[in-house]
């Protein structure tokens, strides 16, 4: 008889135990997972309403009135191009910013609340 390979129930059920690789090569928990997929989905949204206002502030006038061409064109170029820009930048600066504080603090440091 051939070997069977484990079901799905069963390394579902191991999953759920922590069994994932984290950043320091130890485990990662439930907890942990919920966190990084909260965070990015605050990063992203976060990034994209800022996007959309400046992208509204900048080409918003080009789409409200009547301009010439070209001062239509540049403007929502640049507002495109801007706010492509700060939903890159958005999105890093939250990812990092979280990576730093999940950080756990070192032993024999002062940490500064005390």
């Amino acid at each position: 008889m051939l070997a069977r390979r484990p079901s799905a129930c069963f390394t579902a059920g191991m999953r759920e135990r922590g069994d994932h690789e984290t950043r320091g090569g130890g485990r990662r928990g439930q907890a942990e997972r919920d966190a990084i997929t909260v965070e990015t989905g605050y990063a992203l949204c976060s990034a994209a309403f800022a996007a959309a206002v400046v992208f509204g502030a900048v080409a918003g006038p080009a789409l409200l009135f009547a301009l010439p061409g070209a001062v239509e064109a540049v403007l929502v170029r640049a507002g495109g191009v801007l706010a492509g820009v700060l939903f890159a930048v958005r999105t890093v600066s939250v990812l990092v910013r979280f990576r730093r504080s999940a950080q756990p603090s070192q032993p024999g440091r002062t940490s500064p609340d005390s």
